[in-house]
């Protein structure tokens, strides 16, 4: 898929504030720690939501995530992009990961202030309707389909048929 970008300062807060990385340009033996820190987070977290990914490698470094190992679809892909990326202090994914098979990729859409699920499926679907699409498509990252917030990155899957 490549790479994706995201809001650094949006998102859930899965590092601690003393694991937050640095923009400095040189890198001291507490930055290694904290990068180490937050990739295993991110290791964690993405492993406890069974996506079924094997050989999975999170690697985090100057606000980039870069992942790879093998998942067994192309939502599991998407999923796994985007819980790194819907990180607070990540502003990028460089994804990594094969698909062993590969599917139509979905699109990706930035929430916007004052956007719905409703309104979202509506732009791209035609029909406000549609939302649970996007929203099963966004679990299990979403536990309410009411509950999203600007600057995150949801799936917008193809419609079938």
């Amino acid at each position: 898929m490549g790479l994706f970008d995201f809001v650094k300062d949006a998102g859930e807060a899965l590092f601690g504030k003393d694991d937050k990385p640095s923009a400095e340009l040189v890198r001291t033996p507490d930055m290694a720690r904290a990068d180490k820190a937050a990739e295993e987070t991110l290791h964690r977290t993405i492993s406890a939501m069974d996506l079924g990914i094997d050989d999975l490698s999170v690697r985090f470094r100057d606000g980039q995530v870069t992942l790879s190992g093998a998942a067994p679809s192309q939502a599991a892909r998407e999923k796994a992009v985007l819980l790194a990326g819907n990180t607070a202090g990540v502003a990028r994914v460089d994804d990594r990961l094969n698909v062993e098979k590969p599917e139509p990729e979905a699109r990706m859409h930035t929430v916007a202030r004052g956007e719905s699920l409703s309104k979202i499926a509506k732009q791209y679907y035609g029909d406000a309707l549609k939302y649970p699409l996007i929203f099963e498509a966004n679990t299990p990252m979403l536990e309410n389909p009411d509950k999203i917030y600007p600057g995150q990155v949801l799936r917008i899957p193809p419609l079938e048929g």
